[in-house]
């Protein structure tokens, strides 16, 4: 966000070679950048390359490991399943698939990236340490560049309701602030977790700060169970909090006491990007997890009469 605004004199043109940014730009990163890392339910080792690109180009994703498979634009018709994490698909070719993006959208969103071409050589994006914060600190180091055209931005106008079991739901409503706030809820029976609640506004800051080194988190009793489905093959306790009735299994503890609610919460904001855009409103999200909030952004896609575009 550093360029220079260009103010102009009605009448006048800008400089030779320079172009008028917008008040509020669409942006990408400024260079190219690449990493290695496990896929937590592959256990395989893939490359992840973050390529900048032009505007009203949006979040791209491409599968380098398949011959003569082109980009595809992330949209809620993208969206495939919810089986422990976010798996995408190119709506022309479902069988090429992406999965545990939600890490990643999560940081494009709380840094508000708008346009990236994400590239990867295996079926999922790398864990690294069960959180966000590699991911951000990848994009840092990429660095942001704004682009001459205004970001568009959903604003919620009606509200819109997710209901799954046990009483669990996800919701979209409108906001009188031009902010993006979240409340999320958990339950669980391990006693370690119990009832966790957190409400944040999403602000890049904030977020570095206190959403994005928070990690997921697994019962050690579903850990031969999801082997058993060919999951977590890439799991450990050095990319996942393992929890055992009233105690975490990892040596070195808790990044924070609500640690798990605020992984949950890192989860909704990735997941809620998925839309395409960046979202004015406010989200609430009770015992939620990836099926409903995947439910929720397909469901705000068909419904347009409860959301319009501003800039």
């Amino acid at each position: 966000m550093g360029q220079k605004i260009e103010k102009t004199t009605p009448g006048l043109s800008l400089p030779a070679g320079k172009t008028a940014i917008p008040a509020c730009p669409q942006t990408t990163i400024r260079n190219p950048i690449f990493c290695r890392g496990t896929g937590l339910h592959s256990g395989r080792d893939i490359t992840l390359k973050l390529v900048p690109q032009p505007a009203n180009s949006g979040i791209l994703f491409q599968r380098v490991d398949i011959s003569h498979t082109p980009p595809f634009r992330l949209t809620p018709e993208s969206l495939k399943g919810a089986r422990l994490s976010t798996i995408i698909a190119d709506p022309d070719r479902p069988e090429i698939q992406i999965a545990t993006i939600e890490h990643l959208m999560a940081s494009l969103h709380a840094l508000a990236i708008d346009n990236i071409l994400i590239q990867l050589d295996g079926p999922e994006t790398p864990i690294f340490d069960g959180s966000a914060q590699d991911f951000a600190f990848l994009l840092s180091c990429a660095g942001q560049k704004e682009l001459p055209a205004p970001r568009r931005f959903i604003k919620i106008l009606h509200p819109l309701i997710i209901r799954g079991e046990n009483g669990a739901f996800v919701s979209l409503s409108a906001s009188k602030k031009r902010e993006f706030s979240l409340k999320m809820a958990i339950e669980f029976s391990e006693t370690v977790i119990g009832s966790q609640k957190i409400a944040f506004v999403l602000k890049r800051e904030d977020f570095l700060k206190n959403i994005a080194s928070s990690r997921t988190f697994v019962s050690r009793d579903e850990i031969e169970t999801l082997h058993k489905q060919g999951l977590a093959l890439g799991g450990s306790l050095e990319n996942a909090l393992v929890v055992e009735g009233d105690h975490v299994l990892n040596p070195e503890g808790l990044r924070s006491a609500d640690e798990f609610v605020r992984h949950k919460l890192l989860d909704a904001i990735g997941d809620s990007y998925c839309m395409g855009y960046q979202i004015i409103g406010k989200f609430d999200g009770f015992k939620s997890g990836h099926e409903l909030n995947n439910r929720l952004i397909k469901a705000l896609a068909m419904h347009k009469e409860t959301w319009q575009f501003i800039s």
